[in-house]
């Protein structure tokens, strides 16, 4: 009961963490997309400033409770991947370290550079994270003890599948991050075209979900195992994100910005279901790690969901007080 317990937490901070760094890195990318002067690209980063950082705790959290919950599955994710999440580690670093620079530089050249960097870093991250779990459901050379082989290729990395859902879950981030920009943003012209690009996005979206859908009955065999939660969660990406085109057409940008935000955890919520009862899929079905025996002990798993039980309410607290406190919409310019 706690290793399932522990697997459906697991899940819930990594959605946590793509809905709320989500609209994040979709606010770095417009600094280079929609902002057409500083004083846009200020606002848009001062939209994020409080809550950036914190927003991060939730993969912090996700990584230790992986790590002491689940000890075999960090290990071989963390062994396996080892670029991909260097990859993810720097960009993480550099969009962080680009606000301060930006802010710091006092010729446009160089705030110009570090502004590219951030928008570059706030596309890698996404991207690479929707690389890296759809390599994990649709399965990777591996051993009995779990080690991805060292004669995995690149293409067992990057390949259509895994490139679709990098390229969904950026543009997911975008999206999300253009309508919080309208949610937090007073209406003007930086809005205006936020809110001109989601028409354009919208349609294209679904058709990326389409063509996710399609790679996903191709390359996984969650159609075989679990075809009616496969079909159900498919089914309620795809009405999610009509109710949120449709209530960015008619300017209800709560809902839009919430409906979007559940697109991205129905994702993930699908991604953890297609892949239970294993954590790492093999092409060898008979080396796939499965949860049952990825665990830690249940001394550890017992001690571990009572500080969990106790602090994870804690910093949910905190984060609802931290928007609450920083609600009021930003003005660009002053204007």
């Amino acid at each position: 009961m706690l290793q399932l317990l522990w697997f459906v937490l697991i899940a819930v901070l990594f959605s946590g963490f793509f809905f709320l760094e989500g609209f994040d890195f979709g606010i770095g990318m417009s600094l280079r997309t929609v902002a057409k002067t500083d004083a846009e690209q200020d606002a848009l980063i001062d939209s994020i400033g409080p809550h950036w950082d914190g927003n991060e705790v939730w993969l912090i959290t996700a990584g230790g409770a992986m790590f002491a919950a689940i000890p075999y599955w960090y290990a071989s994710l963390f062994s396996g991947f080892y670029i991909i999440l260097l990859i993810i580690l720097l960009g993480l670093i550099y969009r962080g370290v680009s606000f301060e620079f930006r802010g710091s530089m006092e010729t446009s050249k160089y705030r110009d550079l570090w502004t590219t960097i951030s928008a570059l870093c706030s596309f890698i991250v996404p991207f690479f994270f929707g690389v890296l779990f759809t390599d994990v459901v649709a399965g990777m050379p591996m051993d009995k003890e779990g080690n991805i082989l060292a004669t995995a290729g690149f293409f067992d990395y990057l390949n259509v599948f895994s490139i679709i859902g990098g390229v969904a879950l950026a543009l997911l981030s975008y999206m999300h991050g253009l309508n919080y920009m309208r949610l937090k943003l007073l209406p003007g012209e930086l809005v205006t075209r936020a809110a001109n690009q989601l028409k354009v996005l919208y349609p294209v979206l679904l058709v990326g979900e389409v063509a996710f859908a399609v790679a996903l009955y191709f390359s996984t065999d969650f159609f075989v195992e679990k075809p009616v939660l496969t079909v159900a969660l498919l089914a309620a990406v795809v009405l999610l994100t009509v109710l949120s085109w449709f209530a960015s057409l008619k300017n209800h940008q709560m809902v839009a910005f919430l409906a979007l935000g559940l697109v991205i955890i129905m994702i993930v919520v699908l991604l953890f279901v297609g892949l239970f009862p294993r954590v790492m899929v093999a092409t060898d079905p008979a080396n796939s790690i499965l949860l049952k025996n990825a665990t830690s002990t249940p001394y550890t798993l017992k001690w571990m969901t009572g500080i969990a039980l106790t602090t994870v309410p804690i910093v949910i607290a905190y984060q609802a007080w931290s928007f609450w406190t920083f609600r009021q919409r930003i003005k660009v310019n002053g204007k």
